[in-house]
């Protein structure tokens, strides 16, 4: 989809020279993406204590070694 959005330049280059992306529209994609991850993750958090079902990290590792 196309839009026209003001972005400040120095927002973008820095999105550009964190990113490595070569294009303004690379940038603001792996951008948006990022965001977006970041907000699933923090909500995902929320529920992280809720469920007892959940296996700890120590736990997980033990079972690994078992394989």
């Amino acid at each position: 989809m196309k839009t026209t959005v003001d972005i400040p330049d120095g927002e973008l280059a820095d999105a550009m020279k964190f990113t490595g992306a070569k294009t303004k529209r690379e940038a603001i994609v792996t951008a948006i993406e990022e965001f977006n991850r970041r907000r699933r993750m923090a909500e995902l958090v929320k529920y992280s204590a809720s469920s007892r079902s959940l296996v700890t990290a120590a736990e997980l590792q033990k079972l690994r070694r078992k394989e």
